[in-house]
């Protein structure tokens, strides 16, 4: 939002100066991102007077000027037409920077002439598109700054430019007069409220309008009259410099009445040829398919339901957001149909989107302007038009009501103690709200129809403590807790989050937080991307689904990291991952990710890459800080983003994973430009048995005195026979006495043929009571023996 001091001064009668303006300003929560000063660019100009001219020698069109400045006479060489002796002019002398040609004059020679300098025009200087000649000034005393002759003579030209950040809960700063209340209220000045007094009606408005009632929830009201025999030409000076000074371009006079009070007053108005139109104007949704030829000269296909102002012909306006061409203004304009109507901010914010829009009256629409102004509004551009256009206005037609958005709350001074921390008069509360508009009838403030944001009495809460200045706040320390303040209680899955995130941090492992969305393309590579978790309204195509495993995210920022040189990574992430669109299909995981080598070069020994039985030992570490059991199951077959040889789920039984590790597929690691190799693990804390009983302390650990007996064993299997299979089927030949067994070597090929393996066990037997003589232990080896003969049909090897 731009405005000019000046224009600011409009609706503020202030002493402030421009610094103390823009200090207030984002101290009431109103941005200042720029102060655009046109003083700046103009200090180093300053007057001269042409004391002679002559024609160039060399040149039919210039002419060697003898030219009176502060620091003497200067000679410029010149080919305005209008450059003569006895004339004031502008000079830029060498070392100026000229902003309108992005030149630093300097001297130079001209067809064979040194010229020592530069008499400037209005568009050299950026103050109009004015070109025709150098600025000729009535009045100025040699060697005087051209910026102080402006502020006495034409202000205009070197008004201060301010351009404040809106947020979408202040519609009401969309206007300059909304901005001069807000300052007015700080204590910086007076606000100007002038009384608006309706333009009689000099004849019955010839044009109808009317909504068609499927439409009077977007469009509760749709006023406006007709103002004949108009004269639209270029607009009067102030109004063009006000509206190039915030950016806009001067197109003709009623086009920048509308334009003036749509950053005046935040109402948005159209102006409509009432020659080229057919019949009344009515307001109603598009059946889907029509056409229209819009302002800017794009054509636009309206879909059903958009909201569309249609004349006999057809449609003339985008509702809201956009006029149409064939009934734009020209200069040839002598009947205008000027409409103000309130438009549903949300229809406005659909259709503005599906049309690919941004237009001024859309960007206000959508966030919210005063339905109260309406008819008010199109009184004020009325005199306005009669004013500078002449004519003569019809009565005042109306479809629609304007719609009570009327609401009040009680006001509570004692709530500013205890919301905010401030000690602030209950006379001074009331004086506050009565300055921005609120009405008060004893303790119940009525909220003005400008201010949608404010929905409840902490919004009163609000508004006086911004307008007091929450730079007041001083720092206090908290009030010490009471007795029996009862802990804060973590659920059980918030340990466990807390666990893990507390271990992976142990291990070396970086955090990644990353979006919860991502591209199909990536949502595909596992398992997800499907129409039951896209986004109806994504940021963008990068994110158009919901994930469906934390491993993308992770993998997305290796690559990130590696394209910046980092090639060696350890990051993990906690979070939800989502399998379908329901909400029993969202699951938090733990995942995991090494990337490179284990750890940089150093002296004490040389590093390696990263395997499997990396990630596997840190699943496990991780597991049993979320409590996990210690006997797990390691299993294949994971989903086909794993390495198919190199990987294991860890499993409490044939159903109940607890969490998947290994190597990523190399078709992954490409799709994702992650330079390999790379392992990783996800967990499922949700999966943990909950414990049965909460102990206080754990109980101690029980050392054995009798000493363990280990014993080995080698069997012959098929080659296809996993070793867990052997490993379960010994340690169940007697659980009381086998603590522990472990593969320790593997045999293949040799005398045992084709399709055979050899697999060999450490047994190892501790005794709790006796020490186990020698036939007990043959006894058990036997009972091993036969365990692994029955579930794989091993034999020993001989």
């Amino acid at each position: 939002m731009k405005f000019t001091l000046s224009w600011l001064k409009d609706h503020l009668e202030t002493e402030a100066s421009l610094d103390e303006i823009t200090e207030a300003l984002t101290d009431l929560g109103l941005e200042v991102e720029e102060v655009f000063n046109p003083a700046d660019r103009l200090k180093d100009f300053t007057l001269g007077h042409v004391t002679h001219a002559e024609q160039h020698p060399d040149a039919d069109r210039l002419r060697v000027c003898k030219v009176a400045t502060g620091e003497g006479e200067l000679q410029i060489i010149c080919g305005a037409p209008n450059a003569r002796e006895g004339i004031t002019v502008v000079v830029a002398r060498p070392g100026v920077y000229v902003p309108g040609i992005d030149t630093t004059i300097g001297v130079g020679k001209i067809r064979g002439i040194e010229s020592h300098g530069m008499m400037c025009s209005e568009r050299e200087m950026e103050l109009s598109e004015e070109h025709d000649g150098i600025i000729e000034l009535p009045s100025g005393a040699v060697g005087d700054r051209f910026i102080d002759w402006l502020a006495e003579n034409d202000p205009a030209k070197v008004d201060p430019v301010i351009e404040i950040a809106i947020t979408p809960n202040r519609p009401d700063a969309l206007g300059v007069a909304g901005i001069a209340r807000d300052l007015a209220a700080r204590g910086l000045g007076r606000l100007k409220e002038r009384a608006i007094e309706p333009v009689p009606g000099e004849y019955p408005c010839p044009v109808s309008v009317s909504i068609d009632d499927d439409t009077l929830d977007g469009c509760p009201v749709f006023a406006g009259r007709l103002i004949r025999d108009v004269r639209n030409g270029p607009s009067p000076q102030w109004l063009q410099d006000l509206l190039r000074a915030i950016g806009l371009r001067p197109i003709s006079l009623l086009v920048d009445i509308t334009n003036y009070f749509t950053f005046d007053r935040n109402r948005p108005l159209h102006v409509f040829d009432a020659d080229k139109m057919q019949g009344g104007l009515r307001v109603h949704r598009a059946k889907g398919g029509e056409t229209i030829l819009a302002l800017d000269e794009k054509t636009y296909t309206l879909q059903p339901g958009m909201m569309v102002i249609s004349d006999q012909n057809g449609p003339e306006s985008i509702a809201g957001i956009m006029g149409g061409e064939h009934s734009g203004v020209t200069a040839e304009t002598r009947n205008v149909f000027v409409e103000s109507a309130f438009w549903d901010f949300i229809q406005i914010a659909h259709a503005g989107r599906a049309l690919k829009i941004n237009s001024d009256a859309r960007y206000r629409f959508e966030r919210g302007v005063d339905p109260e102004f309406t008819l008010p509004g199109l009184e004020l551009a009325t005199q306005m038009i009669l004013d500078l256009c002449g004519g003569e206005a019809s009565e005042v037609v109306v479809a629609g009501a304007v719609p009570d958005h009327s609401r009040a709350y009680r006001l509570n001074p004692a709530r500013v103690q205890s919301l905010v921390g401030m000690e602030i008069p209950e006379s001074d509360q009331r004086q506050t709200l009565t300055r921005l508009g609120f009405r008060l009838e004893g303790n119940m403030a009525h909220v003005p129809s400008w201010r949608p944001d404010v929905q409840g009495e902490a919004d009163l809460v609000e508004e006086v403590a911004r307008i007091a200045s929450l730079t007041r706040l001083e720092g206090k320390p908290l009030p010490r807790l009471t007795e029996g303040m009862p802990r804060p209680v973590m659920t059980p899955g918030q340990r466990r989050e807390q666990a893990a995130r507390r271990t992976c941090a142990a291990l070396g492992y970086n955090e990644c937080v990353s979006y919860s969305f991502i591209d199909q393309a990536s949502a595909a590579l596992f398992g997800g991307g499907d129409d039951a978790t896209m986004l109806e309204n994504p940021i963008s195509s990068e994110m158009s689904h919901m994930r469906p495993a934390l491993l993308p995210g992770l993998l997305q920022a290796a690559a990130r990291n590696q394209a910046r040189g980092f090639m060696d990574l350890a990051l993990f992430e906690i979070g939800p991952a989502f399998h379908g669109g329901e909400p029993q299909e969202e699951h938090v995981l733990v995942t995991g990710l090494l990337v490179g080598r284990t750890g940089p070069k150093d002296v004490h020994g040389a590093a390696r890459p990263v395997d499997l039985y990396d990630a596997k030992a840190d699943a496990e570490a991780v597991l049993a800080a979320m409590g996990a059991p210690a006997r797990v199951q390691i299993l294949r077959g994971a989903s086909d983003w794993w390495h198919p040889g190199r990987h294991g789920r860890i499993c409490l039984g044939p159903k109940k994973m607890l969490g998947v590790f290994g190597e990523l597929h190399p078709k992954v690691l490409r799709a994702l430009d992650v330079k390999g190799p790379a392992v990783a693990f996800t967990l499922w804390p949700e999966e943990i048995p909950a414990a049965r009983k909460a102990l206080a302390t754990r109980s101690a650990l029980e050392l054995r005195d009798l000493q363990a007996v280990e014993r080995d064993f080698a069997f012959v299997v098929d080659a296809d026979v996993e070793a867990l299979t052997l490993v379960n089927a010994a340690a169940g030949a007697d659980k009381a006495l086998i603590e522990d067994v472990r593969v320790f070597d593997e045999f293949i090929g040799g005398a045992l043929g084709e399709g055979k393996k050899s697999l060999a066990l450490t047994v190892r037997l501790q005794p709790a009571d006796k020490t186990l003589t020698d036939a007990e232990i043959e006894a058990i080896s036997g009972k091993i023996v036969d365990k692994v003969a029955k579930a794989t049909g091993g034999v020993l090897r001989g």
